[in-house]
């Protein structure tokens, strides 16, 4: 449009055409971005452990349609930028079921910019930037807990096994309590020994504030076997004592089915 025309237009439809900007469709969508960095991971701890507390979560909150955790997916915080592919996140206040695909990744400007409030990094063989870059780019969109697990090369990095960092006036400061409480979240994350996928090992888990463990799903699938176990131990006592009662009363000469 030349400036001659646009000049002639009426000042109301030029209010009227800046009113139907939106940047937002000039933005890229999950639909045309890469769901990863297409980076393999090193070992599968980096997938099982984000997929465990996944579960957890799942059973947890089963029916609460505001969170989303994700794993070994990228998260596009500008779209000038490449995503950043935490090896678990998670964010509270999101849908937690975009389409009947599910998200292919996790882009800000099309999740109302809600940053996500915890990132896991799992260190493997490969150092992976977890203790100077992604730390940095995590304090620069804005993540407020930031853990990172290192069950086998912490003393190579210097650093601890577990740590977990919160984000305070843009800086991360590492916390000491394990398992540690995350107010916002209504979290707590920590680590101990258990068995997922019927592997008995150190595993991150979900704690509430005094420091209980949230079930896990073998936990779960336990306790139902155990009670279900149970419960065939009563029938089986039950009829048992109807036998003897039934053996007893024809002892007696009294026919039972005449009762």
């Amino acid at each position: 449009m030349q400036a001659d025309e646009l000049s002639s237009i009426p000042l109301m439809e030029k209010s009227a055409m800046v009113q139907q900007y939106d940047p937002l469709q000039y933005l890229p969508t999950a639909e045309e971005l890469p769901d990863s960095d297409d980076t393999p991971v090193d070992n599968e701890l980096q997938i099982l452990i984000p997929t465990l507390l996944r579960a957890i979560l799942a059973l947890l909150w089963e029916d609460r349609m505001d969170w989303f955790l994700g794993v070994n997916m990228g998260v596009y915080y500008d779209p000038k930028q490449p995503a950043i592919v935490p090896d678990g996140f998670l964010s509270l206040g999101v849908e937690r079921r975009r389409s009947g695909r599910g998200r292919l990744s996790y882009v800000l400007w099309q999740e109302n910019n809600i940053v996500p409030q915890w990132v896991l990094e799992v260190v493997s063989q490969t150092p992976g930037g977890e203790y100077d870059e992604k730390m940095i780019k995590y304090a620069a969109i804005g993540v407020l807990y930031y853990t990172i697990y290192n069950p086998d090369y912490w003393k190579r990095d210097r650093h601890k096994l577990f740590e977990t960092y919160r984000l305070v006036n843009g800086t991360y400061i590492l916390q000491q309590s394990q398992p540690l409480w995350m107010p916002e979240l209504n979290l707590g994350i920590g680590r101990e020994v258990g068995t997922y996928e019927g592997w008995t090992r150190e595993w991150l888990y979900w704690y509430d504030q005094a420091g209980n463990r949230f079930p896990a799903p073998e936990s779960v699938i336990q306790q139902e076997r155990q009670r279900a176990e149970q419960e065939r131990q009563r029938a089986e006592q039950e009829r048992q004592r109807w036998e003897k009662l039934i053996a007893r009363l024809r002892q007696k000469g009294i026919d039972p089915e005449s009762l």
